[in-house]
């Protein structure tokens, strides 16, 4: 066995009821070093990474740490071999606080009763090694999402963890707190420590890693040396395909003088006194940093939480939606940033998802014309190309790619004019992406309309028509085409400016 390497994943295969998951995939991890692991959605990244923390069994293939071999793991030996995974959900419990989320299921005890104050002093040593500071004493429900991400990395810490696997870490994180995850996953990194890195930023991937696995549809394709490969190159390796341009090309396809939403001085729900004018066939951008109020204006549109004052006008028409239902009948669809909570109902086949809009229009004294849903529901698959092995396959089975498409295959099938996307690929990996760009194209091209929201600069000029920038809950300027410049809209971001959008 090569004492280089901490693990070793060889030949792992894994089937489910007939889909190859993971076909013949390799892979080996030095001691000490930054590994990245990428790929398309449904590459087997996140497959991949469970058999190494015993929550999925391979078919066939090993698993080998320190030089010692297993067919599959569990999560007690998992931990046992030093292996830890932070997921995009942490597992603290909010209730309790940051010094018994460290000790969870394994208490400092004093006689028969827990000592609280013993685990909180060894958790203030422990976030001391890792540079953060946050009061051992504070419960984890009032830290930040990055505080919360620097609890599950110290527990992983405390258990002796030697192979660190992080799975998209930095999607939550504000920027200040994706620099405090970087600078911490190098100290451990300098202590030693090896990490899996998971992450669909590319960026990220060469700020952070030492070598890149690149899968594709559940098969090994390359380990490349970081500095030594280019960004180019990776994205060919990861979709099998040169992208020529990053946003597909778009046909001026905006009706000037036919405005479908019209908001007049509309306050709520932290936004104040937003005027704004969105056209048929345009596709508005809303930037802004994080807490800018774009979200929730997006919730107030479609009835999630009432403005308090002000006008919203649909097509002509004040409309005053109550609930998501009241905008869903005028015709307003919200494909959410949440797509796994709000966005899909997961426990079900990817046919209800897309007729659940449309149920009581293809149902006759409560029974459902199944021939109608059938064909709605493969409409869609065809139309928005869903990779789904049947339409009764169960949405949590897909990629978030796909998901995100069934998503907009159900307002599709709802007839939406209006679809506000609330950061439309977040996650999501760079082919996927260029799919649902090319999608938000079409759509607009056949005449509905589109609000976007993006966190991701280069996404927003790219897919924009125009640019409107909120921040603290105010619009502070607007952008045409020709004057976008990424300096330009985080200067508006940055702070309220005293400036009125009067389209």
């Amino acid at each position: 066995m090569n004492e280089e390497y901490i693990l070793q994943l060889q030949h792992i295969r894994k089937e489910y009821s007939g889909v190859i998951a993971l076909k013949d995939v390799s892979l080996e991890l030095k001691k000490g070093e930054i590994l990245a692991l990428i790929g398309e959605n449904g590459a087997g990244k996140s497959t991949l990474i469970k058999t190494c923390s015993g929550a999925v069994i391979p078919t066939s293939g090993k698993i080998i740490i320190n030089g010692r071999e297993f067919t599959s793991m569990s999560p007690q030996l998992a931990a046992e071999n030093g292996i830890a995974i932070i997921y995009q959900e942490f597992n603290n419990v909010k209730g309790l606080s940051a010094a018994e989320n460290l000790f969870l299921g394994n208490p400092i005890k004093k006689g028969i009763l827990v000592d609280k104050k013993a685990m909180e002093k060894e958790a203030e040593k422990a976030f001391a090694q890792l540079n953060i500071k946050i009061n051992p004493k504070t419960l984890a429900g009032d830290l930040t999402v990055g505080y919360q991400q620097m609890v599950e990395i110290a527990k992983a810490i405390m258990q002796d963890a030697k192979v660190l696997i992080m799975d998209e870490p930095s999607a939550p994180l504000t920027s200040a707190e994706v620099e405090s995850m970087f600078k911490v996953c190098e100290l451990l990194k300098s202590k030693g420590v090896s990490i899996i890195y998971i992450s669909h930023r590319l960026e990220e991937i060469y700020r952070l890693s030492d070598r890149i696995v690149v899968l594709r549809d559940g098969e090994y394709i390359k380990t490349l040396i970081t500095k030594d490969s280019h960004i180019d190159e990776l994205i060919h390796l990861m979709v099998g395909r040169d992208l020529k341009e990053s946003y597909p090309p778009r046909k001026a396809c905006i009706k000037e003088d036919e405005i479908v939403l019209e908001l007049r001085n509309v306050c709520g729900n932290g936004d104040k006194d937003i005027n704004l004018k969105l056209r048929k066939g345009e596709v508005l951008g809303l930037g802004g940093l994080v807490g800018a109020g774009r979200t929730e204006l997006a919730q107030m549109v479609f009835g999630v939480v009432r403005k308090t004052s002000g006008k919203i006008i649909f097509n002509g028409k004040e409309i005053d939606p109550k609930t998501p239902r009241e905008a869903i009948d005028c015709g307003i669809a919200l494909v959410p940033e949440d797509r796994k909570r709000h966005g899909v109902l997961l426990g079900i086949s990817v046919k209800n998802n897309i007729n659940m809009p449309i149920y009581n229009k293809i149902s006759r004294a409560s029974v459902i014309n199944s021939k109608k849903e059938q064909e709605n529901a493969k409409k869609y698959k065809d139309d928005l190309l869903i990779k789904t092995p049947t339409l009764n396959q169960l949405v949590k089975n897909l990629s978030g790619g796909n998901q995100q498409k069934v998503i907009l295959g159900k307002w599709l099938a709802a007839n939406s004019e209006l679809i506000i996307f609330d950061e439309p690929t977040r996650g999501i990996d760079v082919g996927a992406k260029f799919e649902i760009y090319k999608l938000m194209n079409d759509l607009v091209e056949q005449g509905k309309t589109i609000l976007l929201i993006s966190s991701e600069m280069e996404e927003l000029m790219g897919m924009s028509d125009r640019i409107i920038v909120l921040s603290e809950g105010q619009i502070t300027g607007e952008l045409k085409k020709q004057e976008f410049k990424q300096d330009s809209i985080m200067r508006l971001a940055s702070a309220v400016k005293e400036v009125k959008n009067e389209n």
